[in-house]
């Protein structure tokens, strides 16, 4: 008799050990390639033709380096910047709506991963006030931030000063915004909504991450400069880097030094590569090649 129950017992763990699902694997960590501009010196001779004389001249030169890093999913997260549903500048608003269409497949593909996904369009949290991304986002308790690191902030490489509004007949400026672009998802049971760094900074400590991609608009102005996005989390010591090819600039061409829109982007994305922090390809984030 006691070997029967023995038996049954035995039989019912068996049962219960495969009942039981297995824990969910870890995220797969991958490496990508970023892009960042470094100064190099460079050594010379100039030889006088006058006297015959040669010297060594040492000048500083800028060069892109591309560095391969390992990404940890688990500990990544990527920052939605300003990627409104319209602006006063419709020529901003058109290539924002074409962005949004792009960025969409890489944060499903990122969210996929296992990467946490925080949206951030400014001025906008009274629309989300009861979404459960934003109510999340509110929940998070909130972690002081460190001491911003004292870094020096050069001079951009293009002339903004006129809201840099490439459209034939600019509007003067207003608050043509009320939500982030619906083109982009928010899952409701995973993604955070804020426009606040604190708030960004406690959401990546509360989940240990210490790793940030931002995309989105615009280059010069927001991306650079919100409170939630790259200099000030540079400062923070997060680990940052801009996605370059999902991000647009606020720059006119008939503004200094006059080259074209996209040349103008190009020049501030390399003067965050320089100055700020790397940059990458959504590519590398979708897993193609």
């Amino acid at each position: 008799m006691l070997r029967y129950v023995a038996s049954l017992t035995l039989a019912a763990l068996v049962i219960a050990a495969v009942a039981v699902p297995a824990p969910a694997d870890e995220p797969a960590k991958f490496k990508l390639t970023a892009r960042k501009i470094t100064e190099v010196n460079e050594v010379s001779t100039v030889t006088n033709p006058a006297t015959g004389i040669t010297t060594t001249v040492a000048t500083k030169k800028s060069v892109p380096q591309n560095v391969v890093y390992e990404i940890d999913p688990a500990k990544t997260a990527v920052v939605v910047c300003d990627m409104w549903d319209d602006h006063w500048c419709q020529s901003a608003s058109k290539r924002c709506a074409e962005l949004a269409k792009q960025a969409e497949p890489v944060l499903k593909a990122c969210r996929d991963k296992g990467m946490t996904i925080v949206h951030c369009p400014s001025d906008t949290m009274a629309f989300y006030k009861d979404h459960p991304a934003r109510k999340r986002a509110q929940g998070v308790k909130k972690v002081e931030p460190p001491k911003s690191k004292d870094l020096p902030n050069p001079p951009l490489p293009v002339d903004d000063t006129d809201g840099g509004c490439d459209d034939e007949k600019p509007a003067k400026q207003f608050k043509a915004w009320s939500r982030q672009h619906a083109t982009i998802t928010i899952d409701e049971k995973r993604d955070y909504v804020t426009d606040n760094g604190t708030e960004v900074y406690s959401i990546l400590k509360e989940k240990g991450i210490d790793t940030l991609f931002v995309m989105g608009v615009h280059t010069n102005m927001c991306v650079l400069n919100r409170s939630f996005a790259i200099k000030q989390m540079v400062k923070w010591n997060v680990k940052t880097f801009l996605v370059r090819d999902l991000t647009d600039a606020m720059y006119n061409p008939k503004m200094k030094p006059f080259v074209t829109h996209n040349a103008g982007t190009q020049l501030i994305i390399e003067h965050i590569e320089k100055h700020w922090c790397p940059t990458v390809e959504s590519k590398t984030l979708l897993g193609t090649k």
